[in-house]
């Protein structure tokens, strides 16, 4: 597999430390609002990575954390008059409904920042030692200047980046490129207990202090948006390299923006649009399509549009899975050795085609364009008049693995509920009228279940249905 690597600006072979292992680090959200569509792609699209390495034979040990402590949060605590931990709590809560909603797995650990207050001072303490870092009263700052490759994940010289730089009112740092490791706490804010006296983390360092507590000193992969290449993940990379004095991250991946309707997404245009709302009208599953829709580092527009073709592309996967799922429960006599020998060689040719997308830099939009060419390849070879039973079964095997892979197709599964098993009452009902001839029951029948939005198919292995 080759990804592209933001730190050399190229593809390159996937290689981890541990043969068969990978160690990825993955930046959370700050939980102070409910996360919004531009916080899913990440969210999915690193899922999918994580999904694809496992499903390949790897080991993957995936670390996303949560930014429980944050300038965002303490402002909303106090808006609403209650602790800072009552609103990350309730936020971390709100993620967790809709990354499921996604169908994006947990990850192996979610450490939080304040969980963590040791290992960040420890960090801290030997930024300091080393000469990095330096105490300006209550606070602590890193000194860029003192890290010669800083600048290296952004591609951009520090006399650059410090052009751009202030030091803003409240701020005693010596050069305005320096950024704070640790906050002097103000009244009324939360703090902890530090060599320095009372106070919080700033926001880069807790990634360093999880990275290293729970991956170790160097990983393989740190992955997260573009908005996070400079200053975030920059920073980290000083952080880390100039505490540990090792590479901090072999690969550094970055998915791209999304825009709305072609203009940058921002509450004061109006377009701003959390993962919940979104979800309440379209449902998770088309969202989930959306984000991995095209090759993750390009952007995506997101529209009513946009998300009306996934919605009628995930129909068109559901039906072929609903069908295999008919097919397979009034299937025939199996097909002969021979046959499907030759038919599981065509669909290792899907897998094959399947997995060189993937392996090119997580091609994802070819990845799905191999699906398809598979459901029609299903449709018609599979799925005939008189289905043999191996041959679903196979059908079923391949279709699964790279549903499974994409971390779709998950939200329309019928569940054997009592509804169900009422509806399932009443085509049995109708089937044994319309073996007695009577039409009249079975019409019946027929329109009650059309007004309960049921459609029915009748087919040579018996009748199909579906709600509308």
């Amino acid at each position: 597999m080759k990804v592209y690597n933001t730190l050399t600006r190229q593809k390159e072979d996937l290689i981890p430390i541990t043969p068969g292992e990978f160690k990825i680090y993955a930046c959370g959200p700050t939980v102070y609002n409910y996360i919004h569509i531009g916080n899913a792609r990440p969210i999915c699209v690193f899922d999918v990575l994580r999904r694809y390495l496992e499903y390949r034979g790897n080991k993957v040990t995936f670390v996303q954390n949560f930014t429980d402590i944050d300038d965002k949060i303490i402002n909303r605590a106090n808006e609403e008059g209650v602790s800072f931990s009552d609103i990350s709590e309730k936020y971390i809560a709100e993620y967790k409904t809709d990354a499921a909603g996604l169908n994006v797995r947990e990850a192996t650990v979610h450490p939080k920042a304040t969980e963590n207050i040791d290992e960040i001072i420890a960090i801290i303490e030997t930024l300091i030692e080393k000469g990095y870092a330096y105490q300006a009263e209550h606070d602590v700052y890193f000194s860029p200047a003192k890290f010669a490759e800083y600048g290296k994940l952004s591609h951009q010289p520090l006399e650059d980046l410090m052009s751009g730089a202030r030091i803003n009112v409240g701020e005693i740092k010596r050069e305005p490129m320096d950024f704070a490791l640790w906050k002097g706490s103000k009244p009324g804010e939360p703090y902890w207990e530090s060599p320095w006296g009372q106070g919080r983390p700033g926001w880069h360092i807790e990634c360093s202090a999880m990275n290293r507590k729970y991956l170790g000193e160097t990983i393989d992969i740190h992955c997260g948006g573009q908005d996070l290449i400079f200053p975030h993940h920059e920073n980290e990379i000083a952080q880390s390299e100039c505490c540990n004095g090792v590479p901090f991250a072999n690969y550094w991946m970055h998915n791209g923006f999304i825009t709305v309707d072609n203009e940058k997404m921002s509450k004061s245009k109006g377009n701003f649009f959390t993962v919940r709302d979104v979800a309440q009208q379209f449902g998770y599953e088309p969202i989930r399509l959306l984000m991995i829709s095209c090759q993750y580092r390009s952007p995506i527009n997101y529209s009513y549009d946009s998300l009306m073709q996934c919605k009628a592309s995930l129909t068109r996967l559901h039906t072929c899975r609903d069908s295999l799922d008919f097919a397979l429960a009034n299937a025939g006599a199996d097909v002969s050795a021979e046959q499907l020998a030759a038919l599981e060689k065509e669909f290792d040719g899907y897998r094959a085609r399947f997995c060189e997308a993937m392996d090119d830099d997580l091609n994802t939009a070819d990845a799905i364009g191999t699906l398809f060419e598979l459901v029609r390849f299903i449709n018609k070879e599979v799925l005939t008049a008189a289905p043999a039973k191996n041959a679903v079964a196979a059908a079923v095997k391949v279709f699964d693995e790279l549903t499974g892979v994409l971390g779709i197709v998950y939200n329309e599964k019928k569940e054997e509920d009592d509804g169900d098993a009422a509806i399932e009452a009443l085509i049995a009902e109708r089937t044994a009228a319309r073996k007695e001839k009577n039409w009249a029951r079975a019409d019946e029948i027929r329109n009650r279940l059309t007004e309960m939005g049921i459609v029915l198919e009748d087919t040579p292995q018996g009748v199909k249905w579906h709600r509308a």
